[in-house]
């Protein structure tokens, strides 16, 4: 069922649909090499056997996993020696590229960037990540979406009808539960979607044949989540997981924790990332919510899976519906900036070490007040040497509290002065 034409193509209309970048490209017969990046499923080969029979061009084929250097330059030798005596194209399929190494990469550049072979490489790892810059720069990337469900269902309907490639030759009645089942579990994927079609389909043997809700449940493979605790969908869900937390959606934080966990993301690492936006994210403004985050990691160390999830949620959703202040994260980062940057400030000498002897002498610790001996536990004094102000309070939670002692404090001080 893959397509044979650009038109029969489905999905990816942000860069192969009219007036797009990849069909005008084709349409000016200007290709040059391409990286497909994305899910599996989505029509990376699909679309790459479409280009080769569009243009023309000789297609070959090889899959990183398992082809070595000297396949590679054998390859390469052909296309070459094809655009030499026929003025016939090659374009050069890699399957998973990211599997190649920098040596192997480097072996298709000079053909690549001489027009040789016109490379279309498709991989599910971020490009930015996986290919050489040599030959990532002389590559159009371009990246494909999981199918929607309206894809998938399209091309459900095609392979029911086609009676040539597909399974147009049987009856077939595909109920519509069945049908939204296999739209939605395929997750964006048609082989997955394809392929439990066909075992549906070809595991009854009545006539017609009645595709109900059942069979095509028993017909699909669990799904399985893709993780790499390197790769970018790693840090793609952290990512997500703590924007939610900052963004004040419980329901979305909870998502992306699931999606962690279902992945066999280290439970440990999510608890650490809860620490630290707890501290960067929620800060003064609910002081509890580091000590939620701290309980949930200690749940992890002590419990683990699966029973740990529950502190994970827990967690989770108190700090998502937390009152969120940075002021603490932008009180050290502004500190430290100044040290670094600006001039050193000498520790005022009333505030030095005056716990040994001959301090007395150097005026180290004279004229010191202790806070303890004056009303209400504070006595105006100067701290610093200079008038800096690296933390400020918002109006959200606890900090409001903060702010109102802080304002109060500051008019002693003036008071005094």
């Amino acid at each position: 069922m893959r397509p044979r034409s650009i038109d029969e193509f489905i999905g990816q209309e942000h860069f192969i649909g009219p007036g797009k970048l990849l069909r005008r490209m084709l349409l000016a017969d200007r290709l040059n090499s391409l990286i497909f990046y994305g899910p599996p499923g989505t029509g990376k080969t699909a679309l790459a056997q479409v280009i080769a029979h569009h243009t023309k061009s000789r297609f070959q084929r090889l899959n990183a996993v398992s082809a070595a250097s000297k396949e590679v330059r054998e390859v390469l030798e052909a296309a070459r020696t094809a655009l030499e005596l026929h003025g016939e194209r090659t374009i050069l399929f890699i399957d998973e590229i990211h599997r190649f190494n920098k040596t192997q990469q480097d072996i298709l550049l000079p053909d690549v960037e001489s027009g040789v072979v016109i490379l279309v490489g498709a991989t599910t790892e971020n490009p930015f990540f996986a290919i050489n810059s040599p030959l990532l720069s002389r590559s159009q990337i371009f990246t494909f979406e999981p199918l929607s469900k309206d894809h998938i269902r399209t091309i459900i309907r095609r392979a029911l009808a086609d009676t040539e490639r597909g399974l147009g030759e049987l009856e077939v009645h595909l109920h519509d539960d069945a049908m939204e089942f296999l739209a939605t579990a395929s997750d964006g994927d048609a082989r997955r979607a394809l392929t439990a079609l066909e075992i549906g389909v070809r595991s009854c043997f009545e006539t017609p044949i009645e595709l109900t809700l059942e069979v095509v449940q028993e017909s699909i493979q669990r799904k399985l989540m893709s993780f790499d605790p390197t790769g970018d969908t790693h840090y793609d869900l952290a990512s997500a997981l703590i924007k939610s937390l900052r963004g004040s959606d419980p329901d979305a934080a909870i998502y992306w924790l699931a999606r962690m966990l279902e992945s066999g993301e280290d439970p440990r690492f999510i608890a650490r990332r809860m620490v630290i936006m707890a501290s960067e994210d929620v800060g003064n403004a609910d002081p509890r919510g580091l000590l939620v985050a701290q309980a949930a990691w200690d749940s992890v160390e002590r419990v683990g899976l699966p029973e740990c999830q529950l502190a994970l949620s827990q967690a989770a959703i108190y700090l998502a519906t937390a009152p969120k202040s940075n002021s603490a994260t932008m009180a050290i980062i502004t500190a430290r900036k100044e040290v670094r940057e600006g001039r050193t400030i000498p520790v005022p000498k009333h505030l030095r070490d005056a716990h040994y002897a001959g301090a007395a002498e150097i005026g180290h610790g004279k004229g010191y007040q202790y806070a303890h001996d004056y009303e209400g536990g504070y006595v105006a004094q100067d701290y610093l040497g200079v008038d800096r102000t690296f933390y400020t309070p918002t109006d959200r939670g606890y900090e409001v509290e903060i702010k109102q002692r802080m304002d109060e404090l500051k008019k002693r001080r003036e008071e005094k002065k």
